[in-house]
């Protein structure tokens, strides 16, 4: 009966009501004639109707299977329940949305520019074991190893709201493979887990607050893209934000790309800030800094991995690396909940 109790709440706090009577209006509205005349838009709404379906689906075929067996054969399904109860921890404004992930080597030299790579390859691990496109909008890479920053693009419903909790300073503790004496360092990298925001409407940019600088592709497969000046960096000039893409083949798909993650850097801004429009942050900006760390990664003298705001730990290191961080998310989802 607890399960079943569980699952009723479930519906109530999913919206699925709404969310079905959504799919019939979005359904009716692509039965217009000029529908797909707003390519733009229709995309938004199909990719909409694609993620609500699939919600729904998930919901209902544990919803239907479970209401019609007993308490006991219903136990059977908790573990489904409990996954589906982690969407209720999901009604952020922007939660539903993609992500954009930015990483920023921090405090270490070499061994931080080579473990924010590490973190990069974490997070496309990870994207990779959750059915999740990702794709690396822009990459700086270091002098000797590593990188010195980049962005990220993961495609998935509720992508934002399942990694809003990654943001933060990470810190790692290993023997340097970039010392001779092998001595234990500690390194450090922030990574910051924006919305995408793909309706230009919602975060209103000025043009005359933005200087755009075009330069020639560099780094590692950069020159690989055209020789041309096809990179893009964009500031924008009331809060001082920098924004650059060099991986796409034209200067106009780096400067959309660019555009992109600086309206979700200004929607994260805004969130943070409680504000609600662009003009009521200018000049608020300022930079991260490091030393409130949010996880610590040792691989040296022991092996643990902690989340110092939920006392989530692993001792498996090696796994969590290679992408398997759904124990410290759902820890921080529930947290924040």
């Amino acid at each position: 009966m607890e399960l079943k109790n569980r699952l009723e709440e479930l519906k109530e706090i999913l919206n699925i009501q709404t969310k079905e009577n959504r799919i019939a209006l979005i359904k009716q509205l692509m039965n217009a004639p000029d529908f797909w005349t707003d390519e733009k838009n229709s995309s938004l709404l199909t990719k909409e109707l694609k993620n609500i379906e699939k919600e729904i689906k998930q919901f209902n075929d544990v919803y239907e299977l479970a209401m019609a067996g007993s308490d006991e054969e219903l136990e059977l399904f908790r573990p489904e329940i409990e996954k589906l109860e982690i969407y209720a921890l999901l009604s952020g404004k922007y939660d539903q949305n993609n992500a954009i992930i930015t990483f920023f080597a921090g405090a270490g030299g070499v061994d931080a520019q080579d473990w924010t790579e590490m973190l990069l390859r974490m997070y496309l691990r990870w994207a990779e074991q959750n059915d999740a496109k990702a794709t690396i909008i822009d990459q700086s890479f270091g002098t000797e190893a590593g990188i010195k920053s980049a962005t990220v693009e993961i495609e998935m419903p509720y992508a934002y709201g399942k990694l809003r909790g990654e943001s933060g300073v990470h810190r790692l503790v290993r023997l340097s493979p970039f010392n001779a004496k092998s001595l234990r360092q500690t390194s450090f990298a922030l990574v910051q887990v924006m919305p995408e925001i793909e309706n230009d409407t919602e975060i209103n940019i000025d043009a005359k607050d933005l200087r755009i600088d075009v330069y020639h592709s560099g780094g590692s497969g950069g020159q690989s893209v055209n020789t041309t000046d096809s990179a893009v960096r964009i500031t924008h000039l009331p809060t001082n934000i920098v924004v650059s893409c060099q991986n796409e083949r034209s200067q106009l798909q780096n400067k959309e790309s660019a555009m992109k993650v600086l309206r979700s850097r200004l929607a994260q801004l805004m969130l943070e800030q409680h504000k609600e429009k662009i003009e009521e942050i200018r000049g608020n900006y300022s930079s991260p800094e490091w030393g409130n760390q949010i996880r610590s990664y040792v691989l040296h003298p022991y092996k643990m991995v902690k989340d110092h705001r939920t006392d989530f730990e692993s001792s498996d290191p090696d796994s969590i690396l290679a992408g398997d961080l759904n124990g410290f998310i759902e820890a921080e989802l529930r947290a924040l909940r």
